[in-house]
């Protein structure tokens, strides 16, 4: 599933929600924002944004991924079908999503260690809808918090600069 000596996010793959697995090198040349999230959380409103973004950008090379967690608040508790079929029902969500995941401490999925050890300590998750832009390369861009909402200016525009860096080089 993962090296130990990653260099980048295509070393990594999530268990896909709906079976099979999200191998993130599938995305190469594309920008992804990996998303850990969760269903009863003040923020998972922000499902609206992340599809609305998925909606208007997957023909520009984005991908999103929704990673569920319970990590924070207790606020993931459903079974994985509970989850997709949350997230289908309220936000229509048709993007990517993987299984529940541990995203902080010592059991987290290793992708959150590598990103972390990428974009500095600040960048631990700290709460649900903590958000990781990742460049075509592989590379991790930058990170956002709960409070920086899909739709935030300062997200689009770090969004749209990858984006149009992907295109110029392809």
């Amino acid at each position: 599933m993962t090296h130990a000596t990653s260099q980048n996010a295509h070393d990594f793959s999530f268990p896909a929600i709906d079976g099979g697995q999200i191998n993130l090198s599938d995305f190469a040349g594309k920008t992804v924002l990996i998303v850990n999230t969760a269903s009863a959380c003040g923020f998972t409103g922000q499902y609206d944004g992340l599809q609305s973004l998925w909606e208007t950008y997957r023909d520009k090379g984005l991908v999103v991924i929704a990673v569920p967690s319970n990590d924070f608040g207790a606020q993931e508790t459903g079974t994985n079908a509970d989850i997709k079929s949350f997230c289908e029902v309220n936000f229509s969500v048709d993007f990517p999503m993987a299984e529940k995941q541990i995203v902080k401490g010592d059991n987290a999925h290793p992708f959150f260690n590598w990103i972390i050890s990428e974009l500095g300590s600040a960048s631990r998750p700290r709460w649900n809808f903590y958000k990781y832009l990742i460049g075509p390369d592989g590379n991790a861009i930058q990170w956002f918090s709960s409070m920086t909402g899909p739709e935030s200016r300062k997200l689009i525009r770090t969004l749209e600069a990858n984006l149009t860096q992907a295109q110029a080089a392809s």
